[in-house]
């Protein structure tokens, strides 16, 4: 597991993950999670003028995100043990099905707790990418670390 010693502001990482956004799951997530016209019916869709055509829902390009990160972390020894918000979330162009998401991380800050000796906050940006390499949504988190394993 990384300890926040081990994170250097402006350090970035290669772009990871891949993410298929099928149409049945944008249909799904939407009918879950946020049920918007533009989200579920191809006519409401492309009478929108922003996306044209059926588009996922932001929170389900977030959640995809957020499904890269957990898995790359696990590939590479993970770092959070636990969140203390966003700072911002941002999304910069649609996505739509057929579209394919990576992702790639950048640390903003590393410090330690005033409070709490043994963990820290990192604040890492997210950038999520489209097939394209268009980015398609930013976040900056604020990760909880542990200082040493």
């Amino acid at each position: 597991m990384l300890t926040l010693d081990q994170y250097v502001v402006g350090q970035k990482t290669e772009r990871f993950g891949h993410y298929e956004m099928t149409r049945e799951d944008v249909l799904d997530f939407a009918r879950r999670f946020d049920p918007q016209p533009f989200h579920l019916h191809d006519e409401a869709a492309k009478a929108n003028p922003i996306f044209g055509k059926l588009s996922a829902s932001g929170w389900h390009t977030a959640s995809a995100t957020m499904r890269m990160i957990v898995d790359y972390d696990a590939k590479y020894g993970g770092h959070s043990i636990g969140g203390a918000g966003l700072d911002e979330l941002k999304w910069l162009r649609p996505v739509y099905p057929g579209d394919v998401l990576s992702a790639e991380n950048e640390v903003l800050e590393a410090r330690r707790s005033q409070s709490r000796p043994e963990i820290g906050t990192v604040k890492i940006r997210t950038t999520t990418f489209n097939q394209n390499g268009e980015p398609v949504m930013t976040m900056v988190a604020n990760i909880i670390v542990a200082t040493k394993a």
